[in-house]
């Protein structure tokens, strides 16, 4: 069983949890004392991707009211930034 500091874990997630993909375990150490334990899923069903439920097209999202306020975005921005 491999183990790994906090700070390495923080730096090189990514290639540990890739190292528990692969079936092993890892032990995390705080100042060489044993806290936590990453273990492989012990399922073996793959992950499924589905499609999002409930989602119309958006052509047919109903658009809220307008406000009814007539306001010169682009007027407010070049006062904003100072005409930049």
């Amino acid at each position: 069983m491999k183990r790994v500091g906090i700070a390495d874990l923080k730096a090189r997630l990514s290639e540990h949890l890739r190292y528990v993909r692969r079936g092993h375990r890892l032990t995390i150490l705080d100042r060489d004392t044993p806290v936590a334990e990453v273990r492989p899923v012990s399922t073996r069903e793959p992950l499924a991707v589905r499609s999002p439920a409930g989602r119309r097209p958006l052509g047919r999202i109903p658009l809220g009211k307008p406000l009814g306020r007539t306001v010169d975005v682009v007027a407010l921005l070049r006062e904003e930034r100072g005409e930049r």
